[in-house]
């Protein structure tokens, strides 16, 4: 018989696909109620089952579960910044930012850095751990709000409202000069003191006048007696010269008499 078939027509044959026939059964599959699986099957299930610990009945949705928060050290490490920032600052700023533009507050910073003054904005948290327990506490209640810190090495005071005047976002609190806390009113009066030098200067020209003052009160008992004695001098003077001159003028004239 496979003889009479050709070659060709036979190894056609034997690469055809086999022949497959799909079944659709009719049942629907219920989930609802599913079969119970084999015993062997529902054994493993029951044992690799994880179980979990039951929570306790007494609490409820309503009650607050006591979380420990863990403090980042980093605000460790900025509140040692600021503290020393305020520690060998001699002046410091502290200003209510309205809403600025973030253009407007760099040329802000700009501007005072310009002036070897740095402008740092830190949060409450922060401040509350730099100045808790030392000499800066009584800066605390500043801080409710938006709040910039300025720091400088020199009290220039005059040169810092005049930029700030050219700033109206920044609003001026209260400021810090040589370790004296001082309000926004003593601050702009701060600001209109003269400079150290000149203050140094109308110090040394009292000293000074006291100096001058003293030696002219010490000595003028004795200029005034020098005084009297020369007046007394001359009018002693005056006088012999005054009685001396009828002597002459008589001698004279009996000398014109005998001739």
């Amino acid at each position: 018989m496979s003889q009479l078939i050709k070659p060709e027509l036979f190894h056609q044959l034997k690469r055809s696909n086999p022949l497959l026939q799909f079944q659709r059964f009719r049942a629907k599959i219920n989930i609802q109620r599913p079969r119970q699986p084999h015993y062997e099957r529902a054994r493993v299930i029951a044992v690799t089952t994880p179980r979990y610990p039951e929570p306790p009945k007494t609490t409820n949705c309503f009650e607050k579960k006591s979380r420990t928060v863990q403090e980042n050290p980093y605000n460790d490490i900025i509140a040692r910044e600021v503290y020393n920032w305020l520690n060998n600052s001699k002046m410091v700023g502290i200003f209510h930012i309205n809403s600025i533009k973030s253009d407007d507050y760099f040329d802000a910073r700009v501007l005072l850095h310009k002036q070897n003054m740095q402008l740092k904005q830190y949060g409450q948290k922060i401040i509350r751990k730099a100045v808790e327990g030392n000499r800066f506490e009584a800066i605390l209640p500043l801080f409710d709000a938006q709040t910039c810190l300025l720091f400088s090495p020199e009290p220039r005071v005059s040169q810092l409202l005049k930029i700030t005047r050219k700033i109206p976002q920044m609003l001026l609190l209260a400021g810090i000069v040589d370790d004296t806390l001082l309000s926004r009113n003593e601050f702009m009066q701060y600001a209109q003191m003269p400079g150290l030098q000149s203050a140094q200067a109308e110090l040394v020209q009292t000293l000074n006048m006291a100096g001058t003052t003293l030696v002219q009160n010490l000595e003028a008992h004795q200029k005034n007696f020098v005084n009297i004695l020369d007046v007394y001098a001359k009018s002693d003077s005056e006088s012999s010269d005054a009685a001396s001159k009828p002597a002459a003028t008589s001698t004279t004239n009996s000398e014109e008499s005998k001739n």
